[in-house]
């Protein structure tokens, strides 16, 4: 049995309370005004770097078991050292941080697309048209037959506008797509990880998988060099904001080195 601390067992349900939400008002665009959509949208709204972290995929319940899990298994320990306020306020600003993070990533990435688009718009042909859908991450066989034909028809000014309007509707889904949102509370997950690893560092933690135990500071700095590389080599379809999860571990170190230099407060 979890031993569910305060903070921890009302996160627990301030995060089922919401997903119930999701899932059973959908009248009510919970999920689009909450989520944290990507610096330039549309959809952008100052308060999503403090929603997005209690919102969940509506349409797949393992996202929201998967996070509350990690919070019911670490959190407690760590509140029961903390304290309920000082674990609240680690939990909401490695969730905020993450998102921050995130965002500054995500609008690095979102340039180079930028400046790719630009370049197919401005000159239409199959080695911008290439660079842009590699940009983008859409797989290749999904455009390899436009890009063939472009190649050996250069001036076939239908093709090429129908190159650029293909790239501008990819750009703007991109930018201004509901579905573009961040959301789900891995950001603060990620954070408590982080710091029980660093407080309990030589836990033997039992892996789902595969089944087997690990000290905590192992797991955590494998988990992370895995969330790096997947962050860094993205394949199409990945929808995983990996550099959230990286967000939520470096503020936690930073929150975690200013307590420590005042250990009265950090114990």
């Amino acid at each position: 049995m979890f031993n569910l601390t305060p903070a921890v067992r009302n996160l627990l349900i301030a995060n089922i309370v919401v997903y119930l939400l999701q899932v059973n008002f959908r009248v009510f665009p919970v999920t689009l005004l909450g989520s944290l959509h990507p610096i330039g949208s549309d959809y952008l709204h100052f308060w999503q770097f403090f929603t997005y972290m209690f919102l969940h995929d509506p349409n797949n319940w393992m996202h929201l078991l998967g996070n509350m899990f990690g919070l019911v298994s670490l959190g407690p320990l760590l509140e029961q050292r903390w304290g309920s306020q000082r674990f609240l306020a680690f939990w909401l600003i490695c969730g905020v941080g993450a998102g921050v993070f995130y965002e500054g990533v995500r609008a690095y990435e979102l340039n180079k697309i930028k400046t790719t688009y630009a370049e197919v718009v401005a000159s239409p042909d199959a080695v911008t048209y290439d660079a842009f859908m590699r940009e983008v991450g859409v797989n290749r066989e999904a455009y390899n037959a436009a890009a063939s034909a472009l190649q050996r028809n250069p001036n076939d000014q239908e093709l090429r506008q129908g190159i650029v309007a293909n790239v501008k509707m990819i750009y703007e889904e991109i930018i201004n797509s509901p579905a573009s949102g961040m959301l789900g509370a891995s950001g603060a997950v990620f954070g408590i990880m982080f710091a029980f690893a660093f407080l309990f560092p030589n836990t033997e933690l039992m892996l789902i998988f595969p089944p087997i135990p690990m000290k905590a500071k192992y797991f955590v700095f494998f988990y992370a060099l895995f969330e790096l590389y997947s962050g860094v080599h993205r394949v199409p379809g990945d929808s995983v904001a990996h550099f959230a999860h990286i967000g939520g571990m470096v503020v936690a170190f930073i929150i975690l080195k200013f307590w420590e230099s005042g250990r009265s407060r950090f114990y």
